[in-house]
């Protein structure tokens, strides 16, 4: 087993993988199609198995779930114990880094998008003077 320095390594560099997938699937255009069609049957499926299944593949927090267990089993990944006791603490604290990464993703986003909208509003009001004067 590999010693705890090691195992925090592999932790928050599985966890940017992870964090990827989770977010592409849940959020970008490439998967548009999928999610709205998720979206729809999440909210009409008439079983509540179904309305849950389908929402899984629109937030990214619950999809992250299932991404960290497939990357645990495929890398052996385990945290702190080994066996399944820390397979199974490694594949919460998976998914809690991912999340924290998509957080930050998310944010970081918001706010590149929150300039652009400023930018565009002070070159309006530039052109607006220009055109006046």
């Amino acid at each position: 087993m590999p010693n705890v320095s090691q195992q925090l390594i592999w932790l928050f560099v599985l966890a940017a993988p992870v964090a990827c997938i989770a977010w592409t699937v849940t959020h970008e255009e490439l998967f548009g199609e999928l999610r709205d069609y998720c979206v729809g049957k999440s909210q009409q499926s008439a079983t509540l198995y179904a309305r849950k299944f389908f929402y899984l593949f629109t937030c990214e927090y619950c999809f992250s779930h299932y991404v960290a267990a497939g990357a645990v089993w495929l890398t052996g990944f385990v945290l702190l114990v080994p066996g399944w006791r820390g397979a199974l603490i490694g594949w919460f604290t998976l998914v809690w880094v991912a999340n924290i990464y998509m957080s930050l993703f998310g944010r970081l986003r918001l706010d590149i998008k929150r300039e652009r909208v400023e930018i565009t509003a002070e070159e309006r009001a530039i052109g607006a003077k220009s055109k006046a004067q």
